[in-house]
């Protein structure tokens, strides 16, 4: 069920809210004031906040205005609650990303059936429907934002080897569990160790990126790396953990041994040098992965510090006539009519280890 966040300086009104949407099977959290509001959200954030407008310190309007500055949480669904009703009242707090307001006094139930249709226009419109992390229009925004900022910021770009093998053998179901894991390991890791700030995303498939800062990436991908390491031997037969590798067939039936599914992080920082566009990152993070992908360790590579590359001979993807990022970094596209340069078509191949059972 969906996390709640209820920001009431009124004890009385945040209990009996509390209380209500417990009943409805909600988890809640109450906080009294909006400095506490802003950073809770950040840190967990909520799949919906109630909003009181009227808060001491910081108020429910400038609280909107934060949240909806950072990629983290601009997609959290926003409903107010006021004592005010005026037009003016109104504007103003839909102007600053509301999604809905209410009136005090209220009623209940209006209050849930609000609740229910904001819970699922986000999910049905922001979120990855497997894992509910942000999707591909938040990604995007979120590398945009770091590259209109001169502050210090790395890009880790996570994707799963010989996943299609895994699939072929233990089935869609259980690789979506696997998917489902290397999101709540990102979500984790970053929450304990990561800026309150941080962004992860899903991209889609098997292809996850986190936004963090370059004095916690190396960290962060060695947690995600052991944590990933440990957690996911849940998921295999207990010959195939002891072999170290998957058994499987070819097409021809002929047996075929895939080593287990590694995780590979391909990460791309600004500290010495800075990308100009997104569609260059999208490069350098395709190539750190590229080299992430040589071993079948779980294990990550930076991307080179190299000289600044120029307009024209930046890597430009191409779908549908239009410079946009690459399929691994964008839902968007609508067909596979797309070039590569050689190394980047080495790497989005999927370029899996298999050997012979002789």
């Amino acid at each position: 069920m969906a996390n709640i966040l209820v920001v009431e300086d009124e004890r009385v009104i945040a209990k009996l809210l509390k209380e209500t949407l417990q009943i409805e099977g909600y988890q809640v959290v109450t906080v009294l004031n909006g400095e506490d509001a802003v950073q809770y959200a950040l840190r967990e954030t909520p799949h919906l906040i109630i909003l009181d407008l009227m808060l001491p310190g910081i108020d429910g309007y400038e609280v909107a205005r934060h949240l909806r500055s950072y990629p983290k949480t601009m997609h959290i669904p926003i409903i107010a609650l006021s004592a005010f009703g005026e037009l003016c009242d109104k504007v103003r707090a839909f102007e600053l990303g509301v999604d809905d307001y209410i009136t005090k006094p209220f009623q209940i139930d209006e209050l849930l059936a609000r609740i229910r249709t904001q819970i699922r226009r986000v999910q049905q419109n922001y979120l990855s429907p497997l894992i509910g992390l942000p999707g591909g229009l938040q990604v995007e925004l979120a590398i945009k934002q770091k590259l209109n900022t001169v502050e210090p910021w790395s890009i880790l770009y996570l994707d799963l080897d010989n996943f299609k093998a895994f699939n072929d053998v233990y089935g869609f179901l259980t690789g979506n569990d696997i998917i489902r894991l290397v999101g709540s390991i990102c979500q984790r890791v970053v929450r304990e160790y990561g800026n309150p700030v941080d962004f992860v995303g899903h991209i889609g498939g098997d292809d996850f990126v986190v936004v963090t800062t370059p004095d916690r990436s190396s960290f962060l991908c060695k947690q995600i790396s052991a944590a990933y390491k440990e957690e996911s031997a849940v998921f295999y037969r207990v010959e195939d953990l002891r072999r170290g590798s998957i058994s499987g067939v070819d097409r021809k039936g002929r047996p075929y041994q895939f080593p287990l599914v590694s995780l590979s992080i391909g990460v791309v920082n600004n500290h010495a040098r800075r990308p100009q566009s997104i569609q260059e990152v999208s490069y350098l993070a395709a190539e750190a992965k590229y080299f992430a992908k040589q071993s079948t360790s779980n294990v990550y590579h930076t991307s080179p510090r190299r000289a600044m590359i120029n307009q024209e001979n930046a890597y430009t993807p191409f779908f549908n006539n239009s410079p946009i990022l690459p399929p691994s970094l964008t839902p968007y596209t609508t067909d596979n009519q797309h070039r590569y340069p050689d190394l980047l078509a080495a790497v989005e191949s999927k370029t899996e280890y298999e050997q012979r059972v002789h």
